[in-house]
């Protein structure tokens, strides 16, 4: 893809501009309309937004939808390189040592980022989050609600406390049986601004693009000081499936109306959390027909050979065992982790040519995006659009089919192996 530095048109912003303190934190409109009109304040503005020390490290930057801001500390010009692109060049702050240049990028995907400076590459993130129209709630949308944190002790793992909320869309009546859709490590989207989850949800339930959900938002397990995440969700077994079942959806549907059929539910995931969405749905088909995994960990992480099975196994388990009825999306980028456990990119890979070979109807979203959940945030709208299409509330089941154009693709194949 290839970017350049956005020519933004000269507006003084001086109405705008007199009523913000350099001293302060600014909002990305604030920072941009300083930018605009090539003001003084940006010395000051720039650190106390984007912070002094990400400035000098080569990490700020800020960004609203597809406009970004990058800045950096440094003594001679630098280059700005996206997703190793072509240098791009930027303008220096008058009166200082401050590089900046507005940019912008396409959405519902991450980028990463360094510069050259004097012949070297510095500074740099992975995985930098721009999000489209649908995280940001749009005129006239309700927002919904999110419950108060619950804390559920399991009787199935005895002694394990789990913390949870549940978060309806303003369209939620108890009245009506909603879908449901549950979300491991459900506090990483209990902020609402951070992953922005809750915007997506109020945003395309508003525009009834997806059925009115309700989102079941669980944290893993403790026993004690005794974290269960990996126990819970690594373990290749229906243990998890049921304690969602028969304990965590028991008591949510006490206060919750909720339909019951496999067809109305989807469940998601990242990372551990990725592989615990596919091992319910896979032995827990009625319950949940729809999966989100993303990053998901399809690795030995609790694997022991003749005693428990870990999701190494699962790309073999879909090609021998016999077929679900479950519409999978799977979402990796090529930076991801690689250790003693397994490859995350490399069993991603292996999992989607086994749902291809199998012919389920599935999707793979590959980014060059590392270990990290922004790249699911940024393009929930996408999966969720893509997981409830053709949804008819009038219907309990549906035999999911392979897209045409997926059938059309070959398998995935991997052409060389990047050792850098």
């Amino acid at each position: 893809m290839r970017y350049s530095i956005e020519r933004l048109p000269i507006c003084l912003c001086l109405s705008l501009c007199s009523l913000v303190s350099a001293a302060d934190k600014l909002t990305f409109q604030e920072l941009s309309a300083l930018a605009r009109s090539k003001s003084a304040k940006l010395v000051e503005a720039l650190p106390a937004t984007l912070g002094e020390d990400n400035l000098k490290k080569g990490a700020a930057f800020l960004g609203e939808g597809p406009d970004f801001i990058f800045a950096v500390d440094a003594a001679t010009p630098p280059e700005l390189v996206l997703d190793e692109g072509p240098g791009l060049k930027m303008t220096r702050v008058k009166g200082s040592n401050l590089w900046i240049a507005p940019v912008k990028l396409s959405t519902g995907r991450t980028h990463n980022f360094h510069y050259n400076v004097a012949g070297a590459s510095f500074g740099g993130r992975n995985d930098v989050p721009a999000f489209g129209p649908y995280s940001y709630l749009k005129p006239g949308v309700q927002p919904g609600k999110l419950s108060e944190k619950m804390v559920h002790e399991s009787a199935l793992y005895a002694g394990m406390k789990s913390d949870y909320w549940v978060y309806t869309p303003a369209a939620y009546s108890a009245s009506t049986p909603a879908a449901l859709m549950v979300w491991q490590d459900g506090e990483v989207l209990v902020p609402r601004e951070t992953s922005r989850n809750q915007i997506v949800f109020d945003n395309l339930t508003a525009e009834k693009k997806i059925p009115v959900i309700v989102h079941v938002l669980i944290s893993p397990g403790k026993v004690g000081t005794r974290a269960m995440r990996s126990v819970q969700y690594d373990t290749v077994n229906d243990k998890f499936a049921r304690f969602l079942r028969d304990e965590i959806l028991a008591e949510v549907s006490k206060k919750w109306n909720l339909r019951a059929d496999g067809y109305s539910r989807a469940i998601a995931g990242d990372s551990s959390g990725g592989i615990c969405a596919f091992n319910v749905a896979w032995h827990q088909p009625d319950q949940f027909s729809r999966v989100l995994s993303r990053i998901g960990s399809f690795t030995s992480i609790q694997w022991h050979p003749g005693e428990i099975d870990g999701g190494n196994v699962y790309p073999n388990k879909i090609r021998k065992e016999a077929k679900r009825n479950i519409r999978v999306w799977l979402q990796d980028g090529s930076g991801d982790l690689e250790n003693n456990h397994g490859s995350w990119p490399l069993q991603n890979i292996q999992m989607a040519n086994s749902l291809k070979l199998m012919d389920y109807d599935f999707r793979l979203s590959w980014g060059n995006g590392t270990h990290n959940r922004n790249g699911g945030h940024t393009e929930l709208a996408e999966e969720l659009l893509w997981l409830w299409r053709d949804y008819d509330p009038a219907k309990t089941s549906q035999t999911y089919v392979m897209e045409a154009t997926e059938k059309a693709k070959p398998l995935f194949r991997i052409k060389a192996l990047n050792r850098e």
